[in-house]
């Protein structure tokens, strides 16, 4: 069929002319049926779809501009966009409850947060030990990213003495920490 007669027979539907509503039908519901399937990927869900596609080109063909659009292009456009309407409207699949046992907690559970606090003061409690300079730049260094070139700018003292006093303030950390 032509893109003009397609053009009439939608005019004709306007009216709400029956016979012309099934030739429009028998004409175009391959092609929409397509797109439906295509869409949807399922041929039940297709077919649902393109009868209530037909019921929008029914009560929208008062709408459809001849000289805008080709016909087909319109049609096609309502079967795409009521499909994805229904992609959208989907609801999710159910997961099966025993997946869900399997699925990953990141968080510590409450044994796992008392043990990590406990070790986090026993690793305070040993930068206490430490002269307040190198606890320092401990925590510069291991705790913020600190660079030893701005460690070493910041506490006045040599790149290499830098490096000495991390060096022996975490070998006394190791110790205290082991004690």
């Amino acid at each position: 069929m032509t893109p003009e007669g397609i053009s009439e027979l939608i005019s004709r539907v306007s009216l709400r002319d029956r016979a012309a509503f099934d030739v429009l039908y028998a004409a175009t519901s391959a092609k929409l049926f397509g797109v439906c399937l295509r869409v949807l990927g399922n041929r039940t869900e297709a077919e649902d779809a393109l009868q209530d596609i037909y019921v929008k080109i029914w009560n929208k063909a008062g709408r459809f501009a001849v000289a805008d659009t080709s016909p087909i292009s319109w049609l096609v456009a309502i079967a795409r966009n009521h499909c994805i309407d229904v992609l959208r409207s989907r609801k999710p699949a159910a997961v099966e409850l025993d997946q869900a046992a399997d699925v990953f907690e990141p968080s510590p559970n409450p044994e796992q947060a008392a043990v990590a606090s406990g070790e986090a003061q026993r690793i305070y409690d040993c930068l206490g030990q430490l002269e307040a300079d190198r606890a320092a730049a401990v925590r510069g260094a291991y705790l913020n990213g600190d660079s030893y070139e701005v460690l070493a700018s910041r506490h006045n003292v040599p790149l290499n003495t830098m490096r000495t006093w991390l060096r022996r303030s975490l070998m006394k950390l190791k110790e205290c920490l082991e004690g």
